[in-house]
């Protein structure tokens, strides 16, 4: 997708890209991801269909999906490479607390980057997600 971006741009195909507007990932089990992005990680759904869920972040302006397979997907590694950042405004160190009670793997310590502090939860599908409190 990225080399598709970035040839259009080479090619004078694109002038300008203001924002990533949305964002789906594909997952193996719909209803269990459902269960793991409203239950687990607070997510909430904005709208959905037989073959999405729509989310939205505590009514803020994070949007994305969780959808069937566009194509084949089994035996395939998903979230392998992929990383969603959330902006949140909240303190990192207590988000990161109710995740852990609520059962959700957290990837290592509370990171400070040049954004500000953030953690990082792996979904069922391996997709990283990263949890921000910027600066």
């Amino acid at each position: 997708m990225l080399s598709c971006i970035l040839y259009l741009q080479q090619h004078n195909k694109i002038k300008t890209m203001r924002q990533l507007t949305f964002a789906s990932l594909q997952v193996n089990n719909l209803e269990a991801s459902k269960e793991f992005y409203t239950q687990k990680l607070g997510f909430e759904i904005e709208n959905s269909n037989p073959q999405a869920y729509v989310f939205k972040y505590r009514k803020g302006e994070a949007s994305f999906a969780i959808r069937t397979p566009l194509e084949p997907i089994e035996n395939k590694a998903l979230g392998i490479g992929v990383a969603l950042w959330f902006a949140v405004n909240e303190n990192v160190e207590e988000l990161k607390e109710r995740f852990i009670s609520n059962e959700v793997t957290t990837t290592g310590p509370i990171i400070e980057t040049p954004f500000g502090r953030a953690f990082h939860v792996t979904d069922l599908d391996g997709y990283k997600l990263t949890f921000l409190e910027t600066k």
